[in-house]
């Protein structure tokens, strides 16, 4: 018998909500990867787009493709960058063509209600960039599937977003190994 079957609970509560991950600390897709994995576990089908990130020298991508068959079959990751960070100083058509195909992939997923949870990982500095409309943004967001999950990662989360969150939660440096000179580490940042 398939593991999944009858996992999920119809009544989970018959609302998703908005959850944001924002603020200038280091953490927030690493939670909101966590989350999936929960989400995931629980036999829910889970739509992951990484805004700005593209590339492959991830550790989370090497995990999440060990995952079991069963597992992995409710898992859709879609990388809407380039290989690179994206600054304002050098930002480019590229990066905007690549973020613009992850944003409509991420509406019509929404619109057609085919996962339970979608991570929209880095959408918010998409957004402050510009390279997403907020409007829009806070449109689509509005008028999701009532039961659909949705998380937007990224620093700078627009007040706009945040006033439609159900969940905001905003990482703080306190104290970072990289202000004294610590290079980001495999494993660890990435």
């Amino acid at each position: 018998m398939d593991k999944c079957n009858n996992l999920i609970n119809p009544n989970w509560e018959k609302h998703g909500y908005i959850q944001v991950y924002t603020g200038n600390g280091k953490g927030k897709t690493t939670a909101s990867l966590g989350l999936a994995m929960r989400a995931l576990g629980r036999c829910w089908k889970v739509l992951i787009i990484m805004f700005t990130k593209g590339g492959d020298d991830y550790g989370e991508l090497n995990s999440f493709r060990e995952l079991s068959p069963e597992i992995s079959k409710n898992l859709t990751i879609i990388q809407a960058g380039l290989d690179r960070i994206v600054y304002r100083a050098n930002q480019s058509e590229e990066d905007l063509k690549e973020i613009k195909k992850g944003w409509e992939l991420a509406k019509n997923a929404i619109k057609n209600d085919e996962y339970n949870l979608i991570i929209l990982d880095e959408a918010n500095i998409a957004i402050d960039m510009g390279f997403i409309d907020i409007d829009e943004a806070v449109e689509i967001l509005k008028n999701k599937p009532e039961e659909m999950e949705i998380v937007l990662t990224g620093r700078n989360a627009n007040p706009k977003i945040i006033e439609i969150a159900h969940l905001v939660s905003e990482i703080k440096p306190v104290k970072h190994y990289w202000d004294k000179g610590v290079s980001a580490r495999k494993g660890i940042e990435y």
